[in-house]
């Protein structure tokens, strides 16, 4: 059965995904990539979004290392990290959100996702091109990126006194995918250490009654349920938690936490699956209030994708039907609604009946990472289960 979906996985990424960016995106004058892409591949935006960048770098990479040695992605991702290195941090060794055309500093955010992106850009081209400058710098920027996280005023953003101090789900991810690679690259003990207390704090987050993870939780315990962050679910994000989980317990296997992990899969596609209109909501108050997001009822294409991922992998890990039979209807309604067959990529946004939104294949949000990433996972994962 899975066979079909890889069929259907490797002539979308080879023939449609692949080809959109590498015609459209590289930035042969400066350097890097362009992910404001309309429909048809044409920039309306030049500016370089710097955790896109470090997306893309990644993505190119890991094609080299993993599906196909070709030069053609090695050159791509040399595009991207050779602009990355000139331009995308400043004298303190922060990294900038956005970049004009040319690499000039566009804008700063508050916020670690455009370092982590870069972190992992540099890290996953060092593993194509041997370059030991990336790998030593991917390795001071995890580290930096640690340290911002514990201390958010280092990035401008202190805890103030009318906070409740929360755990970011989020924040946690991103370590632990980082502490993931780096831990089976090297064998300082530090970076195994990062990835156990990843796993446990992301089952922090889990909420043992709808069976989802939630986006924030206290970190003295205290309800928030009085707050919308407290009451938001994500169910994309929630699904990708849990996949990610799955990689992180590879590390460091426990029965208890694999089905606290599919558990949450199968409660955030129950909880988050739209039965009117079919396909996954994109934010949920979990008490029924109208959300602080006024995409809420939207459907994107990432969280869809992921899903893809997720389902597959429950299926080979674990053979139950149950997985197959949700496979089966995200990915009817993603390649109904997400796909165009005539331009190659995906659509990024449509409304909550299904009706495209917007025309685009790209911003300053959307680039070559979810929908390239859940194909090629899809389709190692199966080859995994069918290899003797």
């Amino acid at each position: 059965m899975l066979e079909t979906y890889a069929e259907r996985y490797q002539r979308d990424l080879v023939e449609r995904v692949i080809p959109f960016w590498l015609q459209h995106s590289l930035d042969r004058v400066h350097g890097g990539y362009f992910t404001c892409l309309a429909r048809d591949g044409r920039v309306y935006d030049p500016r370089k979004y710097v955790w896109l960048q470090g997306r893309a770098v990644w993505m190119f990479s890991r094609l080299y290392n993993e599906l196909e040695p070709r030069q053609e992605f090695l050159d791509a991702a040399t595009l991207g990290v050779e602009f990355l290195r000139r331009h995308a941090r400043d004298a303190q060794g922060r990294v900038y959100f956005s970049l004009s055309q040319d690499g000039t500093p566009h804008a700063f955010q508050r916020k670690p996702y455009a370092a982590v992106f870069y972190q992992m850009g540099l890290f996953e081209y060092a593993r194509a091109s041997g370059d030991q400058g990336c790998l030593d710098e991917s390795v001071d920027v995890f580290w930096r990126i640690v340290e911002w996280i514990r201390h958010p005023e280092l990035l401008d953003r202190p805890l103030l006194a009318g906070q409740t101090p929360m755990s970011n789900l989020a924040n946690l991810l991103v370590v632990g995918m980082m502490a993931f690679d780096l831990a089976q690259h090297f064998a300082d003990p530090r970076y195994r250490e990062v990835v156990r207390e990843t796993i446990a704090g992301v089952a922090r987050h889990y909420d043992a009654e709808r069976r989802i993870f939630r986006e924030h939780v206290a970190l003295d315990g205290r309800d928030l349920m009085a707050l919308p962050e407290g009451r938001l679910f994500n169910p994309g994000h929630s699904i990708e938690t849990a996949w990610i989980m799955l990689h992180l317990l590879t590390l460091f296997p426990n029965a208890a936490h694999t089905r606290l992990a599919l558990d949450a899969l199968a409660g955030s596609l129950e909880l988050g699956w739209d039965e009117q209109f079919g396909g996954i909501l994109y934010f949920i108050d979990l008490a029924g209030y109208p959300t602080l997001q006024l995409e809420a009822t939207m459907k994107l294409w990432w969280p869809h994708a992921e899903a893809i991922y997720a389902l597959v992998l429950a299926a080979t890990l674990t053979g139950e039907q149950r997985w197959v039979d949700w496979l089966e209807r995200v990915d009817a309604y993603a390649y109904a609604h997400f796909v165009d067959p005539q331009y190659g990529e995906w659509f990024g946004y449509c409304n909550r009946q299904g009706d495209l939104a917007l025309s685009s294949k790209g911003g300053n949000y959307k680039g070559f990472f979810h929908v390239p990433r859940a194909l090629l996972f899809s389709l190692q994962a199966i080859e995994r289960v069918n290899t003797p």
